[in-house]
């Protein structure tokens, strides 16, 4: 489960458990957006489609706490 896997790495980089939560779903629901703004979905998105959006967030600096 993607959701699941982000917020485990968000608490292994040493996020706080409600911002690491907060940010999982946060990623989750933007790499989704990401892939319906360029055309793929949005019914029927794949963990295969969202790890590689979800790669692109995050080196745009997306999803970093302040």
């Amino acid at each position: 489960d993607v959701l699941a896997g982000l917020c485990g790495a968000l608490l292994a980089q040493g996020w706080p458990e409600w911002e690491a939560a907060l940010g999982a779903v946060w990623l989750h629901g933007a790499a989704a957006d990401l892939l319906v703004r360029d055309g793929v979905g949005p019914i029927g998105l794949t963990a295969h489609e969202l790890m590689p959006a979800i790669r692109t967030l995050l080196n745009r600096g997306a999803g970093r706490p302040a």
